[in-house]
């Protein structure tokens, strides 16, 4: 029961992310069309991120405080329907923007929800393994979507397109999450029932440290509009193929979910911390404007990725009492966000005056969150429980 209901909300997964990640790999390129600036395009993608994460900590308390985990998934995947091929009549950056931050409300929406649903199935399949399978799906979802845009880019030439057949599969994402509902109406109850009382009770101190982790990560991750941007600007490659590269990105990010969520299950940290040292080689790689070294640096990007999708997620759900899961996915994507919005604003504006410094900036920050996580795996006791620490 509670693989099978893993599996189908990482089909949900799947299906929304093809219309949001084939949103998301032409955004830089889109934006620019119309008109966007590199520092708009870092303000833009910073903010969004922003939205998304910062505003979990309202519906994260909401999941815990009234247990309504249902009607928040389908008013956050319904506003994703709506915004996504609404994209296609914007006239303006500005007007992408808005539409931009409404998709991110929408996923601040069900996030919180859909996570602590995954927690309290993963009782039963492991941590890192149930967010790890997550993950694989919705980055093969991330892998297709940005094929679609490049197919409708070829048939037809017009980003409009594009947004509008993604925004199909953000339809058959809420006809498959109708069928998850009817199968599992109270996930919570896979792992326990919650008094009151338990949906209060603290966060624990290790919970903190790691998210300080998650910040420097975060504030140190180039985002992909910008990547995108650069790559158009330099004219390196075509911009119809480089949806492909966040589509190999994305085929990486899946194959190291799956790998370092069962890594986790077996060992912990360790192999975690180890790959967090090496992934900001990403960044010199995919800046270097050499091909074979952009390609490289692309399967790096989509493996840091897969690792912060699945197994922070597992270590957050290990950290948190079961009752404040929803608390603590709302708070820890929270101090994600806002330092991806911070570290992509200042990122942005020192790529238009310093690409070294930029390249630079973006490794010690990513770096910086190792010392944290050595504290993190010192404090941990290797038995996930779920009940705090």
């Amino acid at each position: 029961m509670a693989i099978v209901f893993v599996l189908i909300l990482g089909a949900v997964s799947l299906l929304a992310d093809i219309a949001n990640e084939g949103t998301r790999s032409s955004t830089g390129a889109y934006l620019g069309l119309l008109g966007a600036s590199a520092a708009a395009i870092g303000l833009i993608s910073g903010l969004s991120e922003l939205i998304g994460y910062g505003l979990r900590i309202v519906f994260g308390w909401v999941t815990d405080r009234t247990g309504r985990y249902w009607t928040l998934m389908f008013i956050g995947y319904g506003i994703n329907l709506v915004a996504v091929p609404a994209l296609a009549l914007a006239g303006s950056w500005q007007l992408a923007f808005a539409l931009l931050m409404i998709e991110r409300v929408g996923r601040a929406i069900r996030g919180p929800a859909r996570d602590a649903m995954i927690s309290h199935a993963s009782v039963k399949v492991g941590r890192g393994w149930a967010f790890g399978l997550q993950e694989a799906l919705s980055s093969v979802g991330g892998m297709i979507g940005p094929m679609v845009v490049v197919m409708v880019l070829t048939l037809d030439g017009t980003y409009g397109s594009a947004f509008i057949v993604l925004g199909l599969f953000a339809l058959f994402a809420v006809v498959l999450l109708l069928h998850a509902w009817k199968i599992n109406p109270r996930p919570r109850d896979m792992e326990g029932k919650c008094a009151r009382a338990d949906t209060t009770k603290r966060l624990p101190v290790t919970f903190w440290t790691f998210s300080v982790a998650g910040a420097f990560i975060a504030a140190g991750y180039a985002d992909f509009p910008l990547i995108s941007f650069h790559l158009d600007n330099g004219e390196l490659i075509e911009e119809s193929l480089i949806p492909i590269l966040y589509a190999l990105a994305m085929a990486a990010d899946a194959l190291s979910a799956l790998f370092f969520g069962k890594l986790y299950d077996k060992g912990g940290m360790s192999g975690f911390i180890i790959m967090m040292a090496v992934i900001p080689v990403f960044v010199p790689l995919i800046f270097s404007g050499d091909t074979g070294l952009l390609l490289v640096g692309m399967v790096f990007y989509g493996i840091g990725f897969g690792a912060q999708e699945s197994i922070m997620r597992a270590i957050v759900a290990d950290l948190a009492p079961y009752c404040r899961r929803g608390s603590a996915f709302g708070y820890y994507n929270a101090i994600f966000g806002a330092s991806w919005f911070l570290g992509s604003l200042v990122i942005g504006l020192l790529y238009d005056v310093s690409l070294i410094a930029m390249v630079l900036l973006s490794m010690a920050l990513q770096l910086a969150a190792v010392p944290f996580l050595l504290r993190v795996r010192k404090e941990m006791r290797w038995r996930p429980r779920g009940e705090g620490w």
